[in-house]
């Protein structure tokens, strides 16, 4: 189809959480008005490089993740473009003060936290943010990107800091693989490959899996179709209506609770659109644990094997 763009590895590979760390820097030097602030873990969400870059612009809040959304509140009504940052799995801890102090008074702010999924590995389930996406989708205003891979992170803080309002960004531990740039625009998803037998609808770190499950499907005569979304809300409901009516077999794959997420995204755009087989893979209403992140991956039906066995199976 016209609007395939298919990924092409670079060879190098890089967290989405050091990418972001980077893209705040690059922000930094182009706009004085970006300010960082974060919950004392400057060296685990990379917003340590913007603190050396503009050490008058990074605020270190400490461990108090609430009082650091309200400090960005503040500041965003003095003209200020905030970027909070912290682990994904304390949105928990501060959900009150981004609902009723930011999302509220839509006020513009941004929050790139990062170690989500199970891919954050030894720490454990107590720190593997499942429920994040599910928490921020329910808020109005709040624009939400997952990207895939460095290249995409860059584009993703680009983004948001031209956009008046709330933003969420989940990034990852992981190294994943970069891929040369791609065309970006907000609420649009991407072809990544065409295919007529199903369509696997993806996001985040989750599509180097995916592509890895769409070669098995292939070496298996399943000609699948791969669809990866950078924005999760808005969200592409032209594209998906469009490839779930041409392949008939939809699948969601994604490194978060199949409760709240990408999969029910994709369920509330085709519920009462059309007859369709659907499958959610993802996390089943249960958490992480503690382990290495490829053992974790095929652990929970996420490694590439594994959802091409499952597309099969269904």
């Amino acid at each position: 189809m016209s609007n395939e763009i298919r990924v092409t590895p670079t060879g190098e590979k890089e967290a989405t959480r050091v990418a972001y760390g980077k893209a705040l820097v690059k922000l930094g030097e182009q706009n004085d008005k970006v300010v960082v602030l974060d919950a004392d873990l400057a060296a685990a969400t990379m917003t340590n490089a913007f603190r050396s870059a503009f050490p008058q612009r990074h605020y270190d809040c400490g461990i108090a993740e609430a009082d650091m959304v309200d400090i960005a509140a503040g500041m965003s009504t003095m003209g200020l473009i905030p970027f909070c940052s912290t682990f994904a799995v304390f949105a928990g801890r501060c959900y009150d003060q981004i609902r009723n102090g930011v999302c509220y008074p839509h006020l513009n702010v941004k929050f790139g936290f990062s170690h989500a999924g199970v891919t954050l590995g030894e720490d454990g389930g107590s720190h593997q943010a499942i429920e994040d996406l599910a928490l921020m989708r329910v808020l109005p205003g709040m624009t939400i990107f997952v990207p895939s891979d460095a290249n995409e992170t860059y584009q993703c803080v680009e983004a948001a800091a031209k956009i008046d309002g709330p933003v969420f960004i989940r990034t990852a531990r992981l190294p994943s693989p970069i891929y040369e740039s791609r065309p970006f625009e907000v609420g649009k998803g991407r072809v990544v490959k065409d295919g007529k037998d199903c369509v696997i609808f993806t996001c985040g770190i989750m599509l180097e899996h995916t592509l890895e499950a769409v070669k098995l499907l292939e070496e298996n005569g399943v000609d699948a179709a791969l669809v990866c979304f950078h924005t999760i809300k808005p969200f592409d409901v032209a594209l998906t209506l469009e490839y779930a009516a041409k392949c008939g077999k939809v699948f969601t794959v994604e490194e978060h609770s199949v409760i709240g997420g990408l999969g029910d995204t994709v369920a509330s755009v085709l519920c009462g659109k059309g007859s369709f087989t659907f499958k959610k893979i993802g996390i089943q209403d249960r958490f992480g644990q503690s382990g290495k992140p490829a053992a974790l991956l095929k652990e929970y039906g996420l490694d590439g094997a594994s959802i091409a066995q499952q597309v099969l199976e269904a």
